[in-house]
């Protein structure tokens, strides 16, 4: 039997691009960063429907790489989105020991262009881009960091090359990586965003669960399709590929049988900051005990199997996002303070091994194992709703003094439109003031601060030619108000971007100001009243002369206006 010339030359790019990639899962091993990049690079210089973009920098200095798989070979977002093609950003590596993901999407673009995969059913309607490998820094760095992990073998390290969580960076933005995905993120807008993880916790018998981006606070729009049509799609079509999900495990107590509770990704968090702007996000963490190969087939499958669903349904959910960002724009109240739910609760069918105690040999204490011998099936509690502690109405605009240049560079980082003043001015406004708040220890390279309470007063504020307004009234609406209101989970306020404020700058001498004192007290005695009701309620300030003539000083017209004023001012919309 005669072979056509075109099937040999196809058979030989096959078996060419199969001993350019040779996967490393199955003896569980996953590839270096370089070795990545080159297959990446191998599969753009031989396939027009795949490029390879240098968008950025990281910390470690290394270039931060983007893969595109199209179809017919554009690689424009904005003419792609003038196709009414639906666009799937897939990241890898944030945490690069767990790299379950860099392998599966690596194995997925193969898949496709060497035709394994029908392309047709995936990028006919639909753009593909990957990130290889996110966290350069951390993938460089490779070792046995994580012990309770099965494989593979030698793995990426937590930490990038400043030694940051970058997924805890998608607010404060501290790394280069992150400012090089905010690029990249606002460039393609994609519809739907993938974070690939591997998870920790509790044993039990699934291979893979997932995190869908908590829906009570993403679009109602969104939040319905997700939740009705697209979420059980997933479920469905991981169950008939063999790798069946679960909710991400969160326990309620120290084991499953206690119920469950869907993780809250506040804008920290990869997927918490793709839903500010009105892009469904999905986190998978594949089982930490599972072996190696395992984890990366079930990512493969859920990628696949995502990806075909937004190829097929592209049409709906392109309209479903334009409704979601039309009402974004008009939406008048956005809730900045969430809380989990526990009035509503629901009950799923859960997989897992029996919670035993025995005594450590180490300790002498009881320590909690899993008994594989003992799988079992029960449903167990689910909360998966997270009720408002907080919400806003919008203000006509936020006017931002052009001091604070890192909050602004943020802004524009994020497509937020912003205004400048065209002349100094006096503008009445509402003024957050800072009662109160708590800080974490260091996190992150910074004192989280949380527990924020504020009072407004509406004051006269002089302005300069230059100061900044930011109108919610634009598409970032979502980014603008979780950013800017002080008491947000991650405002920039909470991120210490402001911090200055919180510290005096004049101060008195007791001497000196003892006569000025005197003359206070008399013409306001509602001071001297406050005064001693203090007294009565602070030993320490009952008896220290500084400290009640710094109170005195304190509540009096001398006292510096901008201590713990909020420097992001609202102009009300007119009632």
């Amino acid at each position: 039997m005669k072979l056509s010339v075109t099937f040999l030359i196809l058979i030989f790019v096959q078996i060419h691009i199969f001993a350019q990639y040779n996967p490393q899962y199955e003896d569980n091993k996953t590839p270096t960063y370089y070795e990545v990049i080159n297959a990446y690079k191998y599969l753009a210089d031989n396939y027009k429907q795949a490029q390879l973009f240098v968008e950025g920098k990281t910390d470690i200095g290394k270039p931060l790489h983007l893969f595109v798989l199209s179809l017919d070979g554009d690689f424009n977002p904005a003419t792609i989105k003038k196709k009414n093609k639906r666009i799937v950003l897939i990241n890898n590596g944030i945490h690069p020991g767990e790299s379950c993901g860099i392998d599966a999407s690596l194995q997925f673009a193969t898949d496709i262009l060497s035709g394994k995969l029908k392309a047709k059913k995936y990028l006919q309607n639909t753009v593909i881009c990957i990130i290889p490998v996110y966290n350069v820094g951390g993938a460089l760095n490779r070792g046995h960091s994580r012990m309770n992990q099965l494989g593979p073998i030698e793995h990426g390290f937590r930490g990038n090359g400043k030694n940051l969580d970058l997924n805890r960076d998608f607010i404060k933005c501290d790394s280069e990586n992150t400012k090089s995905f905010e690029r990249i993120f606002q460039k393609w807008s994609p519809d739907i965003f993938i974070d690939t993880h591997t998870s920790n916790g509790a044993d039990y018998q699934y291979k893979i669960t997932l995190i869908a981006t908590q829906s009570d606070k993403l679009n109602p729009i969104l939040a319905k399709y997700m939740d009705d049509t697209l979420v059980p799609y997933l479920y469905k079509s991981m169950k008939k590929s063999n790798y069946e999900m679960i909710p991400y495990v969160q326990t309620l107590g120290r084991t499953p049988d206690e119920g469950i509770f869907a993780f809250y990704d506040s804008p920290r968090y990869a997927s918490g900051y793709t839903s500010l702007f009105n892009t469904i996000g999905f986190i998978t963490e594949t089982h930490m005990l599972k072996p190696y190969k395992d984890r990366v087939l079930s990512t493969y499958h859920f990628i696949v199997n995502l990806t075909g669903f937004v190829n097929k349904n592209y049409v709906e959910i392109g309209k479903i996002r334009q409704k979601a960002f039309k009402n974004t724009v008009n939406q008048s109240q956005f809730t900045v303070k969430w809380t989990l739910d526990k009035t509503k609760d629901s009950t799923i069918l859960f997989k897992g091994y029996e919670a035993k105690y025995k005594t450590s040999e180490i300790t002498g204490m009881q320590r909690l194992y899993y008994d594989r011998s003992k799988p079992y099936e029960k449903q167990i509690k689910y909360y998966h709703h997270y009720k408002a502690v907080k919400t806003i109405k919008k203000p006509a605009y936020y006017i931002i003094p052009q001091a604070w240049k890192r909050v602004i560079e943020r802004l524009e980082l994020n497509n937020v439109q912003i205004e400048q003043l065209d002349r100094d001015t006096v503008l009445s406004v509402t003024a957050y003031y800072v009662d109160d708040f708590s800080t974490r220890n260091l996190y992150e390279n910074h004192y989280l601060h949380y527990d924020i309470k504020t009072h407004v007063k509406t004051e006269n504020i002089q302005f300069y030619k230059g100061d900044y307004l930011v109108k919610p009234n634009q598409p970032t609406n979502y980014y603008i108000i979780a950013t800017l209101e002080p008491d947000a989970d991650d405002s920039f306020f909470a991120w210490n971007f402001f911090d200055a404020v919180l510290q005096h700058k004049e101060w008195i001498s007791d001497y000196i100001f003892e006569e000025t004192a005197l003359k206070i007290l008399k013409e306001h005695p509602e001071i001297k009243e406050k005064l001693e009701k203090s007294k009565e309620k602070d030993v320490n300030l009952a008896k220290s002369h500084y400290y009640q003539l710094f109170f005195i000083y304190q509540h009096s017209e001398y006292f510096e206006k901008s201590y713990r004023r909020y420097p992001v001012y609202r102009k009300e919309l007119k009632k």
